[in-house]
């Protein structure tokens, strides 16, 4: 894909970025399930160790597979470098512990994914890294936390479960002005939604299990940033830690890549359309949906984000009971703690994702026992609404 004189559209991107073929000259990217690679001669060795020959070393450090992948996300993100990993989760921990050291501090957006919070407030300060938890949509909050020793800033947004939308420019423009990083998690906006690293963040993490293979098929993570970073920061933790993504599993997300536009795009037209018919239920307290003009920050997300998401939120009157009656009503949508996935799938956070955090940690994040996230999948949009609308009939 080299000699071309205009930039490629995402969805062309997806399907040939970074593709390194062999000599057999294959159409779809090979696995190259090896731990190890032989060298021709001891001399190729040392250079390759001492980085004078390019090539791959060992699978923990790099493999062409998944080096496939880590390119094919760069070209998407506009990312200089990445490193792939086994889980959400995993880049989520290395792009944090990798950035820091003890005696720094962490401002962070109090809405997170359950998993993210344990990181900042329970692992981090194990090793001497402080924190604080804002709540992330007003700048003032960023400001007011900042300490002499604040090194980054991490934020979700959208934000799990609430969908709530953070300015990133904002916050790494703060950033920017007392030389802290900003880490971003995309994973509710997806690449195609929203482009952090061009709003001014510095580091952009996701979980691929989500979208980019949202076919419920296997795990995956990615930290992708400018090389500089990338180098100085991320390749000795990342080298000597092994957090590394499996060749297969990497070749998977490949596949996923390659119809990501599509699904997407099928999803958040699906999910716009049932937020609208949920937002008219009398059953229902509140719809939050990033594009409908009722969301808390309605203007930042027609200007920061270029859609809306396949995530809804929404709270049942009722509470608990009726939040988990409407779940066990439903026959299409699937009850999963996953999301992103070509089945739409519902959760309740309050029991799930969320569980370990406090009532009143919870109420500060507005999640309460009515509280539902629908990750809308690529079923047909009037088949979900028929199969809520019965489900929500069943609760009179």
């Amino acid at each position: 894909m080299t000699g071309k004189k205009h930039t490629l559209k995402p969805a062309t991107q997806m399907v040939h970025s970074g593709t390194l073929r062999s000599q057999h000259g294959e159409t779809s990217e090979a696995i190259y399930m090896t731990q190890g690679y032989v060298y021709q001669t001891a001399e190729a060795a040392e250079a390759r160790f001492k980085g004078e020959e390019p090539g791959f070393i060992y699978s923990r450090y790099a493999n062409p597979t998944v080096d496939m992948f880590e390119k094919r996300m760069c070209a998407l993100e506009g990312a200089e470098d990445a490193r792939a990993t086994s889980s959400g989760m995993a880049a989520v921990s290395a792009a944090i512990l990798c950035s820091l050291k003890a005696g720094d501090h962490i401002v962070a957006a109090r809405a997170l994914f359950g998993s993210c919070r344990w990181v900042i407030e329970t692992l981090a300060p194990r090793y001497g890294i402080e924190s604080t938890l804002v709540d992330g949509t007003d700048i003032a909050n960023w400001e007011k936390a900042v300490r002499p020793n604040t090194k980054l800033f991490f934020l979700e947004s959208p934000t799990n479960p609430t969908l709530e939308v953070i300015d990133i420019a904002a916050v790494a423009a703060l950033a920017n002005s007392i030389g802290a990083r900003v880490v971003v998690d995309n994973v509710f906006a997806t690449p195609l939604q929203q482009k952090p690293l061009e709003l001014g963040a510095h580091i952009v993490v996701y979980s691929a299990t989500k979208h980019i293979d949202g076919q419920g098929r296997c795990l995956g993570g990615i930290v992708l940033s400018d090389k500089e970073w990338i180098d100085k920061n991320l390749h000795d933790y990342f080298r000597h830690t092994g957090p590394s993504l499996s060749p297969f599993n990497a070749w998977t997300l490949l596949k996923g890549l390659e119809t990501l536009p599509v699904r997407v795009r099928q999803q958040t037209e699906s999910a716009a359309k049932i937020a609208d018919f949920l937002a008219g239920r009398p059953e229902i307290a509140r719809v939050i949906y990033p594009g409908r003009d009722d969301h808390p920050q309605a203007a930042l997300v027609k200007k920061q984000m270029g859609g809306g998401s396949t995530l809804i939120c929404l709270e049942l009157k009722d509470g608990k009971k009726s939040a988990f009656a409407l779940q066990n009503g439903l026959e299409v949508i699937k009850i999963s703690n996953n999301l992103g996935d070509a089945k739409s799938l519902i959760t309740h956070p309050a029991t799930t994702t969320h569980k370990n955090l406090t009532d009143e940690a919870r109420a500060e994040l507005g999640i309460g026992g009515g509280t539902l996230r629908l990750s809308v999948g690529l079923e047909d949009a009037d088949d979900l609404i028929t199969d809520l609308g019965e489900a929500l009939d069943a609760l009179r």
